[in-house]
C-alpha cells in the first residue's frame, strides 16, 4: 500500500527527475557547460548560470548522513503523522540530499553513518510514485 505524502513539485525538469525514481533509479541534473551536480531540478545551473544545458547523471544512491531532524509539529495535517524523521545524506558523488529514514529512526542515527538508497511507495494528489529514502548500508 502507497504511503501518503505531501504533493511533490512537479513541471519541467521536475517530472524526469520522478520518471527516474519510478524507474527505481537516482539522477540528478548535471550542468554541461561547468560539471555542477544541480539539485534541486532547475531550468539554469545553480553555479554557472547556463540555462537548459543538463545531462541526467546517475548516482550511486551511497552516502553518509550528515544531520538529521525529527519534526514534532504536525505541519502536513492528515498526511504525515508526527514525529516523523528527515535525514541530509551526503551522496558519495558530492551532492546534499534531503530525505527519510527507511528502518531506522532518529536514535539510531549517529554522525557520518554510512546509508544506500531504497525506495518507497508513496501517493499524493497528482497519483503514486516512488520515493527515494535510505537505510542502513
Amino acid at each position: 500500500m502507497a504511503e501518503k505524502r505531501p504533493n511533490r513539485v512537479l513541471g519541467p525538469y521536475h517530472d524526469d527527475f520522478w520518471a527516474y525514481c519510478r524507474e527505481g533509479e537516482l539522477r540528478l541534473q548535471k550542468c554541461g557547460a561547468c560539471g555542477y551536480i544541480s539539485w534541486p531540478a532547475t531550468d539554469a545551473c545553480f553555479d554557472c548560470g547556463a540555462r537548459g544545458d543538463f545531462s541526467w547523471e546517475k548516482f550511486s544512491g551511497k552516502g553518509k548522513i550528515i544531520s538529521w531532524c525529527t519534526f514534532e509539529r504536525e505541519y502536513y495535517r492528515g498526511v504525515l503523522p508526527v514525529p516523523w524523521d528527515t535525514i541530509l545524506v551526503k551522496l558519495n558523488e558530492g551532492p546534499i540530499f534531503l530525505s527519510n529514514p527507511k528502518g531506522f529512526a532518529y536514535k539510531d542515527i549517529e554522525a557520518d553513518m554510512p546509508v544506500k538508497l531504497a525506495f518507497i511507495d508513496c501517493e499524493d494528489n497528482a497519483g503514486q510514485f516512488k520515493l527515494p529514502v535510505f537505510e542502513r548500508a
